[in-house]
């Protein structure tokens, strides 16, 4: 099917995206992860993350692009989703060592993403993203509105 012969759904209350928004971080394990060097020269990667209903959890080797980046600038913005159903964070980030986080944290993390950076040779952090603004449409007809967060509280 072309994208002209894709149906328009209608557009959802600013009420079913947050549902929807929260069932994505529940349920979603990978994360695309935008971060930019202090000079400004950006990063795009896809990273695991896990969500506890306050941030979300990620790990990274310290030294990559993506570790150096947060640790300097301490933002981030993440997209969920497809092009056509996205989720769009912008957050505040919190970098702990690996050794850091309480072990319950990092067992949760690996449990739900399959993955486990305390067992890897390479130095990973933690780096957890805080919500700042959150922003989920679909197509033009849910462009106003889009924004359910702001400065760290949902607005519907």
């Amino acid at each position: 099917m072309t994208q002209a012969e894709t149906e328009v759904m209608p557009p959802r209350s600013r009420e079913q995206r947050r549902r929807d928004t929260e069932r994505r971080l529940a349920g979603d394990v990978d994360v695309w992860v935008a971060s930019a060097s202090p000079d400004g020269t950006p990063y795009l990667v896809p990273l695991s993350f896990d969500w506890d209903g306050e941030a979300l959890l990620l790990a990274t080797p310290g030294d990559s692009p993506t570790g150096r980046n947060l640790a300097a600038t301490r933002v981030a913005r993440l997209a969920l989703g497809e092009t056509r159903d996205v989720t769009i964070i912008e957050g505040d980030v919190e970098v702990l060592e690996i050794d850091a986080l309480p072990r319950e944290q990092g067992d949760r993390f690996a449990e739900r993403t399959g993955f486990d950076p305390r067992t890897l040779a390479t130095p990973y952090r933690w780096f957890r993203v805080f919500p700042r603004r959150i922003q989920a449409w679909r197509e033009e007809n849910e462009l106003s509105g889009r924004t359910l967060m702001r400065d760290g509280r949902w607005l519907v």
